[in-house]
């Protein structure tokens, strides 16, 4: 027996309503049902961060989130992170500092330092334990870490 629910939630801006199973887990819809391929699904366990998407402006693992627990929030994926240039600069200092790597885990990274950068000035060691949820299978965290600590300077100066 499958059971649904009508859920509703602003998603990158724009309303979305659908009819979803009550098992249907947020990664899942996002991708598969909104088509929005930039939530990457690793381990589905909650481990590696790569789903990572932002509901009501905090990271939160998509592949742990019931679809029916957005209901009534405000989701942003890397789509609407980028459309809004919200991480624009965040990503030109991931592409500069060759912090992309292969690309798998980028948009959880920058879901998760998009949340951090609310803090004004993260130290190093802020950076390191904000990304402490995200696994790099490039085993690149030097680069992510100097490119998020150069753009909360930038963005802290006069």
């Amino acid at each position: 027996m499958t059971e649904t629910h009508a859920i509703s939630f602003t998603l990158n801006g724009q309303p979305v309503s659908a009819e979803v199973d009550a098992r249907l887990h947020l990664a899942d819809f996002l991708r598969h049902t909104l088509k929005l391929t930039g939530t990457h699904i690793g381990c589905e366990h909650g481990v590696c961060g790569a789903c990572n998407v932002l509901v009501d402006g905090r990271s939160a693992r998509s592949c742990l989130m019931l679809a029916v627990q957005a209901d009534g929030t405000t989701v942003e994926t890397i789509e609407g992170l980028t459309a809004r240039g919200k991480i624009a600069d965040l990503q030109a200092e991931f592409a500069a500092r060759n912090a992309l790597q292969c690309g798998y885990c980028t948009p959880g990274m920058l879901a998760t330092a998009a949340e951090l950068l609310e803090h004004p000035a993260p130290t190093r060691e802020e950076i390191r334990d904000a990304l402490s949820g995200n696994y790099c299978r490039c085993t690149g965290y030097h680069a992510i870490v100097d490119a998020i600590e150069a753009v909360a300077q930038k963005r802290r100066a006069p």
